[in-house]
């Protein structure tokens, strides 16, 4: 068979054909539909025994208080009703976000930003990621673009059925200079413990190139490199519920995941930013499998909570509810 044919047909991505098919079913429903059930969804929250996990959960994505400054000026001129919220240039983004908006009135505003946002807003905006630290509160998260980025498999090898191997296949850019450095010093077998090579052509190194793999081809490998690209990596949710290890410099931006509560050594392997210890942590866990194991075990712990779809939508819907209560100063 064709190898991009194979790919196509078996790379183990979530069906987009399916979400959007979903998607605008859910777009071309009367909105009044969604409205009424309000209510009943959040009062599902009074029934729960993990109250102070869910709003624990809650304030991590939207940091807003009632004494967050807003420069009304600039929200007056940005923000936009959710009736009028016009279709972002990535469809996902807009999908996701009025998947959980269209429970709400759409006299109430927001501003909505589709893409990889790695800086500080000047707004209390809805993002899919934000850059860690302590003064990111205006970057309040949802669980956008959800169809490429949450995603968790079924592992049925073994760690230590694995190869002894760090694989790597993704894509390099201008905005992805840490993929390059990686592949500056592990491209063309230049370590019998990294497996690296590109997905796209890249003009200065065409050797580095390669065909594409699928998920399941990956989790033949003990190690994943889960290399930040223009924000998070996003094969990092996945990893973390295979029985392979996620392997990464130490992280810099979050999403819905909550990359920011990770512990290196604990849920992932951290290595050096400039890649220079790999090989001896990727060796070090080799000759300790007792250790790599507990990994595993701890990532597939952390992906459990992300795991109970009631309970996710729940969070969210209280995360918007949150964000317009305090942005449009009104009582929902």
């Amino acid at each position: 068979m064709n190898r991009k044919l194979y790919y196509l047909l078996n790379n183990g991505k979530n069906c987009k054909f399916a979400y959007y098919l979903k998607s605008y079913l859910c777009k071309i429903t009367p909105k009044w539909f969604w409205r009424i059930q309000l209510k009943s969804q959040l009062a599902k929250f009074n029934s729960r025994s993990d109250k102070d996990y869910i709003i624990s959960r809650v304030d991590y994505y939207n940091k807003l208080t009632t004494s967050s400054p807003i420069d009304q000026t600039l929200w007056n001129e940005k923000a936009v009703t959710l009736n009028k919220q016009p279709m972002t240039n990535q469809k996902t983004y807009y999908f996701d976000a009025m998947e959980i908006a269209h429970y709400f009135s759409g006299k109430l505003k927001w501003v909505l930003r589709h893409g990889d946002i790695t800086t500080l807003l000047p707004l209390p905006t809805i993002i899919k990621s934000r850059p860690l630290g302590d003064d990111n509160q205006n970057s309040v998260i949802l669980k956008l673009d959800k169809v490429r980025h949450f995603l968790f498999v079924d592992d049925k090898k073994t760690w230590r059925e694995k190869k002894n191997v760090a694989i790597f296949r993704g894509d390099l850019g201008e905005q992805k200079e840490n993929r390059t450095l990686f592949m500056e010093h592990f491209a063309n077998g230049q370590s019998p413990l990294v497996d690296a090579a590109s997905t796209n052509r890249w003009d200065d190194h065409p050797e580095w190139q390669a065909e594409k793999m699928t998920i399941g081809e990956h989790l033949d490998y003990k190690f994943v490199m889960s290399l930040e690209g223009n924000d998070v990596a996003s094969n990092l949710k996945w990893v973390m519920s295979s029985n392979s290890i996620a392997v990464t410099p130490r992280l810099t931006c979050e999403t819905w995941f909550m990359e920011g509560t990770l512990k290196p050594n604990y849920h992932y392997i951290e290595v050096n930013d400039d890649f220079s210890n790999l090989e001896e942590r990727l060796q070090y866990y080799i000759d300790h499998p007792e250790e790599a194991e507990a990994i595993i075990k701890h990532a597939h712990e952390y992906v459990d909570q992300f795991r109970d779809k009631e309970r996710e939508k729940l969070i969210s819907l209280l995360v918007l509810k949150k964000y317009f209560e305090i942005t449009n100063k009104v009582e929902l």
